[in-house]
C-alpha cells in the first residue's frame, strides 16, 4: 500500500481560486480528484501549502478507514470534447444568452463551465 507522502508527491490537480465575499479576500485550494479536501490561505502560496497539509490529512484519513485514495486523473487520455444531451429549453436559453453576450454557443458553454 501507498504512503501518504507518496500520494501527496503525485500530480494531483489543484485549483487555487481569488475569492472575495463576506468573510473577506482570500484564495481557496481545492483538489479535483480529492472530493472535500480544501484548505485556503491569505495568499495564493499560503493557500498551496495549506493544501498541501490538507491532503496529507484527507489521504491519512481514508488510508486509516480502508477507503481507497483516488489517483490524479490522466488529462493526456482526454479529448476536447465533450459530448452533452441538454433539454430543447436550456439549449435554447444558452443560446439565446450566448448571442446577447455576443459569443457563440461553444465559446460562452465553455465561459459557463469554466467559473
Amino acid at each position: 500500500m501507498m504512503q501518504v507522502k507518496a500520494y501527496v508527491d503525485l500530480p494531483y490537480h489543484i485549483v487555487i481560486r481569488h475569492i472575495t465575499d463576506a468573510s473577506g479576500s482570500y484564495y481557496l485550494a481545492t483538489v479535483l480528484e480529492l472530493d472535500g479536501c480544501m484548505s485556503d490561505g491569505l495568499t495564493y502560496q499560503e493557500a498551496f501549502e495549506n493544501i498541501k497539509e490538507a491532503m496529507e490529512g484527507w489521504i491519512e484519513t481514508k488510508l486509516e478507514n480502508g477507503f481507497p485514495v483516488p489517483v490524479p486523473l490522466d488529462t493526456e487520455s482526454l479529448s476536447e470534447q465533450l459530448v452533452v444531451q441538454l433539454p430543447k429549453s436550456l439549449h435554447a436559453r444558452l443560446a439565446r444568452q450566448a448571442e446577447r453576450a455576443g459569443l457563440s454557443l461553444n465559446q460562452y458553454t465553455l465561459h459557463k463551465l469554466s467559473v
